[in-house]
């Protein structure tokens, strides 16, 4: 069973997750860019020891086509453990999942939720017993408050803000969001897929949905963070910079 852990308002998650890259670059003396560093600040500036191993035969979890276990943090031993299938050494196309993982432990856990810990005497090892894991993270609670919290702090960690928006106004020459609309089927912006060039605002678009249109311009961003698409896709539409249509406005007085 997860742990419960008090309510955090987004703002003050994404706040700390700002200040931990200030904290990095100040140390490190230079700028923050794209993608995060994740590792140099897990391992030179959290001091947080990292180490791949098979979590499903370390908890007797039978492996399925994805992983249940991603990942596991121990506070006492300032370590952390990401399942082998994630090493991005052995699949670089887990780079992405490996990031937001390394994130969510050490970002997230780490940050938000080391202090509640402390005093768990679940954590005392006896006679020389080794020392338990302080959270295992699994997919199946990801909609856990407390694998939520790390999850939305990886995602603010990886995808800062201002670098999202920075990025964004220098693509698009405008902070304004991508808004998809079904029932004209035109776009401010139409990504670019299957090489195809992107066309430009106003420009009709052709016969694709929402998700087409949001995993397309997904597909773009994401490389530049080190994310996969759909951390980058959750990233732009939580900061309503992808858009569907504007529903519409009902007129109870008239009717309309």
């Amino acid at each position: 069973m997860a742990k419960k852990v008090p309510y955090l308002y987004e703002v003050d998650i994404e706040r700390d997750a700002a200040a931990l890259l200030a904290e990095y670059a100040q140390v490190r003396g230079g700028v923050i860019d794209t993608p995060i560093p994740i590792e140099d600040i897990v391992e030179k500036h959290l001091k947080i020891g990292l180490e791949f191993d098979d979590m499903h035969r370390l908890f007797n979890v039978p492996r399925g086509l994805d992983p249940e276990i991603l990942g596991a943090m121990f506070f006492d031993e300032r370590r952390i453990v990401i399942d082998e299938s994630l090493d991005p050494e052995e699949d670089p196309s887990k780079e992405g999942r490996y990031r937001f993982t390394l994130a969510h432990e050490a970002g997230g856990h780490w940050r938000l939720h080391r202090h509640l810990f402390e005093k768990d005497p679940m954590q005392t090892s006896l006679f020389g017993e080794p020392t338990s894991p302080s959270v295992v993270c699994r997919s199946s609670q990801a909609k856990e408050p407390i694998e939520w919290q790390a999850d939305f702090y990886a995602s603010c960690l990886l995808m800062p803000r201002t670098l999202v928006l920075a990025i964004w106004q220098e693509r698009f020459r405008t902070a304004k969001p991508l808004i998809y609309s079904r029932q004209s089927r035109t776009l401010q912006v139409n990504p670019p897929a299957n090489g195809h060039r992107p066309r430009r605002l106003g420009e009709a678009f052709v016969d694709r949905g929402y998700d087409d249109f949001a995993d397309g311009w997904s597909d773009y961003f994401a490389p530049m963070f080190g994310v996969s698409r759909q951390s980058m896709r959750i990233r732009l539409e939580k900061l309503g910079l992808l858009l569907r249509e504007t529903p519409r406005q009902t007129n109870f007085a008239s009717g309309a």
